[in-house]
């Protein structure tokens, strides 16, 4: 039997190319005509296994900023021109119906399909994500109002959010554990801010997220990143290792030197050599791991394999040798595993260990993951 794992050279010869005509032809149109509640206006969370909306599902507001994100970045790219207008009905929508419908500062969490608040709770991550989609669409014409926005939701994560103990809470209710997950997307989102605004009090709040990194979040001795803290950010044993996350924080920090000039090499060597001992037969990387580098779950979603091709797509803006093949070689397990999905546009989001497909749905979210690695691989490896 052939090793799956080994990624023959003429599919990785024109897998970037491919990957962003499928996205360009497909995914695009897809999520932003039949992703879009026509009824009730913001975007759908996911669709049926067959194409099909599911506008029954509750909408989750960082999956809105995330396609408000897509749509930004594909009209950024000049892939797709009609993406602003799309992007900025989606913001319309999000802040008319998630932004303090209940007089209180901040965004709830979850809103019912005609719009009405279902779970009022204040959200780190998806604060992390608004923020991100917030800049991203500021990048297009530096409009003051979503400049205003921008500063409207730093002020409420300064004075809602932010932990005694450094970082921010997870949300408001204040609940346990805390999480390196919302800290790493809003490392992301001032990285996305800087990039947009050239305000260096960005560079400063992600090196207080880059800080905080080194002190709590990475064990240096073990290399790798924690996922569950105390309020006081002792871990939490077992230490839940997340293969996904590993790799996601080497193009991050790859983005963090790039604005600071802050050196981050030694550690994305580390984090990428650790997320790779977590993979299986197809040279997917697996769901989670321990801190000894055993499987813990041998599912495996769709996002850790984007996040693995941007760390190599970060090693290799970097020139590290190899890295750039490595990149496409992820590219084509994304493509062969995940993207092939009978709807064009859609895919499958996670397996089990035997490779059969385990959600039969179709979710909004993984857009966000599928559109950046892309993006990164036409800007880097062309």
């Amino acid at each position: 039997m052939a090793d799956e794992s080994i990624i023959p050279v003429e599919e990785t010869a024109g897998v970037v190319a491919r990957l962003k005509r499928r996205m360009v032809e497909d995914s695009i149109p897809l999520w932003s005509i039949v992703g879009w509640d026509h009824q009730t206006g913001g975007f759908i969370d996911r669709l049926h296994g067959d194409g099909t909306a599911d506008v029954a599902a509750p909408r989750r507001v960082f999956v809105q900023a995330r396609q408000i994100y897509c749509y930004a970045k594909a009209a950024q790219m000049g892939w797709y021109p009609q993406g602003r207008a799309i992007a900025l009905k989606g913001l319309e929508h999000m802040l008319a119906k998630a932004k303090a419908p209940d007089g209180k500062p901040g965004y709830v969490h979850r809103l019912t399909p005609d719009g009405a608040v279902l779970d009022a709770r204040r959200d780190a991550y998806d604060h992390a994500f608004i923020l991100f989609a917030l800049a991203t669409v500021y990048s297009l014409d530096q409009d003051a109002q979503i400049r205003a926005e921008i500063d409207a939701l730093l002020a409420f994560l300064d004075g809602h959010l932010r932990s005694p103990h450094g970082g921010v809470h997870e949300g408001l209710p204040v609940s346990l554990p805390r999480r390196q997950n919302p800290h790493m997307h809003l490392f992301e989102a001032m990285i996305a801010c800087f990039d947009a605004t050239h305000d260096p009090s960005f560079q400063n709040r992600a090196g207080e997220f880059f800080a905080l990194f080194l002190a709590n979040l990475y064990d240096k001795r073990r290399c790798v990143l924690g996922e569950y803290f105390e309020e006081d950010w002792s871990k939490i044993e077992p230490v839940s290792v997340e293969p996904g996350h590993q790799a996601e924080w080497v193009w991050l920090l790859k983005g963090f030197e790039r604005i600071t000039g802050c050196p981050t090499g030694t550690r994305r060597a580390e984090l990428l050599a650790t997320a790779l001992r977590y993979r299986d037969a197809t040279g997917c990387v697996v769901d989670e791991g321990d801190d000894a580098g055993n499987i813990r779950r041998s599912t495996r979603r769709l996002w850790p394999q984007t996040e693995l091709a941007k760390a190599w797509i970060a090693q290799a803006e970097s020139g590290e040798a190899g890295a750039a093949e490595e990149a496409r070689a992820a590219l084509v397990r994304l493509e062969r595993h995940y993207l092939s999905h009978p709807v064009r546009g859609g895919w499958y989001d996670q397996f089990d260990g035997d490779g059969k497909s385990l959600i039969d749905t179709i979710p909004a979210s993984s857009f966000y993951h599928v559109l950046c690695a892309v993006t990164e691989a036409e800007q880097v490896l062309g």
